[in-house]
C-alpha cells in the first residue's frame, strides 16, 4: 500500500511541477505585461514593468538581489533601475545594512502607478476566477504562501 501512495505522491508532485512552470511560463510572457501595462492606463516600458512591481513589493532593495530575484544580468538591471529612477518611479538610497550599496525604493509616483497596477491585476483576476467558490480561492490563497514560503528556505540535504 505504501509504493501506491509514494507513486501518488510522486505523480502528484510531478503535475505540481508543471503546474508551476505554466503558470511562470504565462506570467513570464512579455505580451502579459505588455497586457497589464495596458489595463492599468499607464505609459511604462514592459521590461521595466516587473522592476517596478518588485521595488514596490520588496524595497528598499540592492540592484544584485533585484537581477537575482528576476534572472537578469546585473548590468542591464542596473540600467533599468536607472531608467526608474529617471522616471522618478524609484529613487536609489545607500543601503540600511551595508552604506556601500544603492537600495531602490520606490516613490509617491511609483507607489501611486503601482497602486493602478494592482487595480488592473485585481480585475483581471477577478474575471479569471469568476466561477469559483471563495473557499477554493482562499485555499488556493493560502496553499500557495505556504508552498512559497517553503521554497524561500534553503534546501535540506538529505
Amino acid at each position: 500500500m505504501n509504493n501506491v501512495h509514494d507513486t501518488h505522491i510522486s505523480d502528484q508532485f510531478r503535475n505540481l511541477h508543471a503546474a508551476v512552470l505554466d503558470i511562470a511560463a504565462v506570467m513570464a510572457r512579455p505580451q502579459r505585461d505588455e497586457f497589464m501595462v495596458k489595463a492599468a492606463g499607464i505609459t511604462l516600458d514592459r521590461a521595466l514593468f516587473p522592476l517596478l512591481v518588485l521595488i514596490g513589493r520588496s524595497g528598499p532593495i540592492g540592484v544584485v538581489e533585484l537581477a537575482d530575484r528576476v534572472g537578469r544580468d546585473y548590468t542591464t538591471v542596473s540600467r533599468q533601475v536607472a531608467r526608474l529612477e529617471s522616471l522618478g518611479l524609484i529613487q536609489r538610497r545607500a543601503g540600511g545594512k551595508d552604506r556601500r550599496v544603492r537600495e531602490a525604493v520606490i516613490t509617491d509616483s511609483g507607489r501611486k502607478m503601482i497602486d493602478r497596477i494592482d487595480a488592473a491585476r485585481e480585475r483581471i483576476a477577478r474575471a479569471a476566477f469568476a466561477d469559483w467558490d471563495v473557499a477554493d480561492i482562499d485555499d488556493l490563497v493560502r496553499l500557495m504562501r505556504r508552498y512559497a514560503d517553503t521554497l524561500m528556505q534553503e534546501p535540506k540535504e538529505e
